[in-house]
């Protein structure tokens, strides 16, 4: 059977696997962004205050050592001394701003920052390279803060600009932080749609292409197994899926050729024992109302006209009833299953057939009074079964005997017993088998054992017949307690 073409069923793992592998990818890229963007802001930030803190060091120790510096020259103590120390710690200062730049527009603040310091140390140098400054008025004219305000306004200015630049980057990271932080509610839910495109994208793919198809197989193969053989399994799906399908689809086929050859078989040979039972059952009695018609034609005597008469319509009487036995024998069975104790089972049997005890003097004794065990059965079926089965024990049994009916129970099955005391049976009865004998009698079809059997098979019962050694027939019948009815 042609179908589309198909991918494998590794493709569409492969694909689902691509897809998760996607999935994965792209959580993981937008946590590696997420995280590598707030630590550069976090760095960006702390380098900034960092620097910002470093550039107010520096102008601290800045006015210190103008103090300082003028103290120690107030008091006589050594200012070269401590204006050197100074210094120094203010050019480690000038030495980390510069490090700790990332810009050109960083650098080149940081050195006019570092130049105005440099002109204001060569004027607070006057003091000790001009020994003509020894008088105490020029040192407070050199050292007076309002002249130390002029000196430091080139300073003042370049350190106003560095700061400025650190508050426009610290201004400039905070809206970068805002604008993500903007973008996050929007990020993540497309993200997350993203994800659940692609999840239901490649679920609905695999329930398409193996799910549904295999579902489909499953039951196509369920009712396969119930007998229907002419049910075809869409073949679609994954290449593996389709080829499964077209697989059953033809052992359904292959399987419906054998059962259509074994059918027409066991009909040949159902017909070929059928058939010679039905000429004998019809050449005999056709035969009999040959030879009482020809007689007729030489009778003078009334009475045994009525008489020849009379054996031809009991003749044909026969026959009917067998050809309707023959029916009814051969029309499908539809067993309506019911609970039904084995005692009512049996009691509604012996009550049909106490006329005919009664005719021959017999006793039924009943070994099932105390059994209280239910089974899933036709009562009408059955009965009718039994009926015919006690019937003939009946019809085998000497006049005065005894008719033994009992019934007895194991854990799994309930075995019901019918036993006469006559002859015994002169054949071995057996399922299907339309043959079993001659009837002795006068109403009799011959066809009450072959319906027994076919009752009890569609009841998933077994029914036996064995010869007593001490006389008569025994017949067994055996129910399982758990059959579903």
């Amino acid at each position: 059977m042609d179908r589309p073409h198909q991918r494998s069923l590794s493709h569409l793992l492969l694909v689902h696997e691509a897809a998760f592998l996607f999935l994965v990818a792209v959580t993981g890229l937008l946590s590696g962004l997420s995280a590598y963007f707030w630590q550069k802001t976090s760095t960006e930030s702390v380098r900034i205050n960092n620097s910002i803190y470093l550039s107010e060091q520096l102008r601290g120790e800045l006015y210190r050592q103008l103090q300082e510096v003028s103290s120690a020259r107030w008091s006589g103590d050594d200012a070269l001394e401590v204006y050197y120390e100074y210094s120094r710690r203010i050019g480690r200062h000038f030495n980390q701003l510069r490090r700790a730049s990332l810009t050109r527009d960083e650098d080149e603040v940081v050195q006019g920052l570092q130049l105005a310091y440099r002109r204001i140390q060569i004027d607070i140098y006057k003091i000790f390279d001009n020994p003509g400054t020894s008088s105490r008025g020029e040192r407070v004219e050199i050292l007076d803060f309002r002249n130390a305000e002029t000196m430091f306004n080139e300073f003042e200015e370049k350190y106003l600009d560095l700061k400025a630049l650190y508050t426009q980057q610290l201004r400039e990271l905070e809206q970068t932080i805002e604008l993500w932080t903007s973008y996050a509610p929007v990020l993540i839910p497309i993200v997350f749609l993203v994800a659940a495109v692609i999840v239901i994208f490649t679920s609905r793919v695999i329930r398409n292409s193996f799910v549904t198809p295999m579902a489909t197989i499953m039951a196509g193969a369920t009712e396969i197994s119930r007998g229907g053989l002419n049910h075809k399994i869409p073949e679609q799906g994954v290449n593996e899926v389709a080829e499964l399908a077209g697989s059953i689809n033809r052992m359904a086929g292959e399987l419906k050729t054998s059962r259509d050859a074994l059918v027409e078989h066991e009909r040949q040979a159902a017909l070929g024992s059928l058939i010679p039972v039905v000429a004998h059952n019809i050449r005999n009695p056709l035969a009999s109302i040959r030879a009482a018609a020809q007689v007729l034609d030489d009778v003078d005597d009334k009475a045994e006209l009525r008489e020849g008469k009379q054996a031809i319509v009991d003749t044909i009487d026969r026959l009917g009833r067998w050809v309707n036995a023959l029916v009814s024998y051969l029309h499908p069975l539809k067993p309506v299953f019911k609970d039904v104790s084995i005692v009512t089972l049996l009691d509604a049997a012996l009550e049909l057939l106490q006329g005919k005890l009664s005719e021959k003097g017999m006793v039924a004794r009943r070994e099932y009074q105390d059994l209280s065990t239910s089974l899933r059965v036709d009562p009408d079926l059955m009965e009718q079964a039994i009926y015919g089965l006690m019937a003939n024990a009946i019809e085998a049994s000497p006049d005065g005997a005894e008719l033994l009916v009992s019934a007895s129970e194991d854990e799994d099955s309930v075995t019901i017993g019918i036993r006469d005391y006559g002859p015994g049976l002169p054949f071995r009865p057996e399922p299907g088998n339309l043959e079993p004998g001659p009837s002795t009698k006068r109403f009799g079809t011959g066809l009450g054992i072959p319906i027994a059997f076919k009752i009890c098979q569609s009841h998933g019962w077994n029914l036996a017949f064995e010869v007593v050694d001490e006389g008569g027939t025994l017949v067994k019948i055996t129910a399982p307690k758990n059959h579903p009815g």
